[in-house]
Order: C-alpha cells, then structure tokens, then sequence
C-alpha cells in the first residue's frame, strides 16, 4: 500500500507537469476560437442545478452519430468551454458533439456528479431527434476524472434507471486517463479536502466494482510519462470488465495534458479510434 506522500506524487498530475497552465490557458484560447467560428447551440439545461448544462455542436447532416464528452479537472475543476476545442474535428468527421457540464467539489459530491450525468445522457437520449442525432448511436468519452464517470455510465443500467430508456443508451465509451478505483483517493492528501471520499463511499461510485448489462466496447488510452498508479487504473478497467471488448490505444510521449488534445486531433491514433468506434 502507497503511503500519503506516495500517492500524491502518484496522483497529483498537475504538480508532475510544471507547465500545465500553459495548457489550460491554450484550451481556453482555442475553444473560445471555436466557438466563434462554428455553430454551437450552448448552456442546454438537462437539469435544475446551475451546473446541469451542455453545449453541442452539431454535424452539417441529421441523423448523426452522437459523442458525449465528459471534462476532468479531478472532479473540483475546469468547464465545459475548457474542451470546446475537441468539436472541429469530429464534426468534420459528421459526428456531433456534446460537451456536458456538472456541479463541481467540494459543493457536489462525486456521487451527485454520477447522478448528473446520469439525467445529461438520458436527456440527450431523449433529445435526440431535435438534435438531429441518430439514438442508436451515442457514445460517451471523457479525460480523467471525465473518464472516471464516463465508465459509470457505461456500467449504468438504463431501465431501471427510467422505465423509458433503452438498456443500450450508450454503445460504447472512449476513457483516456480515467480513475477507476477510487479508494486510493480516499487516501491521498492533495484531494481530501475537496472530495471528501472515505473507503466505503470512494468503493460505491469507483466502477471496478460494477459491471456492464452489456458487452459494450471501450477505447481507453493512457500516456506513456504518465505516472505508475495512471498506468495501473488505465490497466484495471480492462480487467474489471473481462466481457467487454477493450481497445487500449498506446500513447507513448504523451502525459496527463497533452493527452488530452490529441482527442481532438484528426491525425492522431486516439482520435482515430474514438472515430472507428463512433462510427462503426
């Protein structure tokens, strides 16, 4: 077992990448161009909190594949316009995107948050023909703590949820850098004060512990100068869920942040996955 100092070495990858600002600062400029420069409907409320919203980019044609986005930020940080950037690309590949937003720690639970983005997928499930987006073809992704509940997602069970939503919401998920055992947490320093998580609460929302109705597919991807534990969590999922048909895409040189932009990169080998999936 890690002690404290090991985990937050282990765990805090803003402090293992000295230059992250520079990074949140080129989201923020890039997605802010992006939304200046392509059409985008934003601030969709799929709830009544303050923080249940979601933007969408749509694709130019209807019935159009559908990939749900969920943002990191360790469940107490960042914002859905942080990540427009991601939306060139797949809408020029005729996939519409969806940016969703959730109540952020320490105000919110990570619980509260798995509830949130349990109404955003069953809203847009719902939605889907005013959005112009094909229902049998939704995804969902996300980029750590965003990979974390996008594989809640995966693991949820759709009708017993609401007696009107299908048990294949979502055919498959895309989770890069993702947290899927979150006892650890429960015990690195850094995180206490804002997640609050203890062994019983970080084990009801870590999804190792649950499986998927179906064998519903998964591209998972982690950086290669990530650290030992990412490398470990990124590993587990695959394991967690030996029914699932997991693709793991190899993505050497990169580490926590530069990871992340290369979902939105058409020549990249994560996109092109995320692309194949959605797609298919």
């Amino acid at each position: 077992m890690l002690d404290p100092a090991e985990l937050d070495r282990q765990y805090n990858a803003r402090a293992a990448v000295p230059d992250h600002p520079e990074y949140l600062l080129r989201w923020a400029r890039r997605s802010a161009e992006t939304r200046a420069q392509m059409r985008c409907d934003l601030d969709f409320h799929y709830g009544n909190s303050p923080g249940e919203t979601l933007d969408i980019f749509p694709a130019a044609h209807p019935n159009a594949p559908l990939l749900i986005f969920i943002h990191g930020g360790y469940w107490r940080a960042l914002d859905k316009y942080d990540f427009s950037f991601l939306a060139p690309a797949f809408v020029d590949a005729g996939v519409t995107l969806a940016v969703v937003n959730y109540g952020l720690a320490p105000a919110n639970s990570i619980e509260t948050m798995v509830r949130q983005m349990l109404r955003a997928c069953a809203w847009l499930w719902r939605n889907a023909p005013g959005l112009a987006v094909d229902p049998q073809r939704i995804h969902v992704a996300g980029h750590s703590a965003g990979g974390h509940l996008a594989a809640m997602m995966l693991a949820a069970q759709w009708p017993i949820y609401a007696s009107d939503l299908p048990d294949d919401l979502l055919r498959g998920g895309i989770c890069v850098s993702g947290l899927y055992d979150l006892t650890p947490l429960a015990r690195t320093p850094f995180l206490h004060d804002s997640l609050k998580l203890d062994e019983q609460s970080a084990r009801r929302v870590s999804p190792v512990n649950y499986l998927p109705a179906r064998r519903v597919p998964l591209v998972t991807a982690a950086g290669g100068l990530e650290s030992a534990e990412f490398q470990r969590q990124n590993r587990l999922i695959a394991s967690a869920w030996p029914q699932c048909p997991v693709q793991d895409v190899a993505m050497p040189g990169y580490h926590h942040f530069s990871i992340a932009e290369t979902l939105g990169d058409p020549h990249s080998a994560l996109f092109q996955a995320a692309l194949h999936m959605v797609q298919g």
